[in-house]
């Protein structure tokens, strides 16, 4: 098996990274500039800009490569059997009730850890 698994890049492919990066940083940049104009219509401009810059950075390789592993996700994600809300609520407790049993505990082996400490060098807390 090759060491070198990144596939090699186009100019081509350069160039619409160069465009996306280009319209993401308009998109910012023009929102700070165009500051005086309506928010409706500068956050108009931002979704715009946004969805052109997802579109063509969608055309990459590497966007491909990206679409193919969220619709991947999405199908292992409905998979999944979540919990119901009374399994997630007592998880929790139990997860909120230990968390306090810890923390008394290191509580108190501070205050123990704290008077042997300053019992031993002379010096009281």
């Amino acid at each position: 098996m090759s060491a070198n698994t990144e596939s090699q890049s186009t100019p081509m492919e350069a160039l619409k990274w160069v465009i996306v990066i280009a319209l993401l940083a308009a998109a910012v940049v023009g929102n700070y500039m165009y500051d005086d104009v309506s928010v409706v219509f500068r956050a108009l401009g931002v979704v715009l800009l946004v969805v052109a810059a997802g579109l063509i950075a969608s055309r990459t390789a590497k966007g491909q490569t990206f679409i193919s592993f969220a619709k991947e996700s999405r199908i292992e994600v409905r998979k999944v059997v979540w919990p119901s809300r009374k399994e997630a609520t007592q998880t929790t407790a139990i997860v909120l009730i230990a968390t306090l049993v810890v923390a008394l505990l290191l509580w108190g082996l501070d205050g123990i850890l704290v008077r042997v400490v300053g019992m031993a060098t002379g010096v009281s807390a």
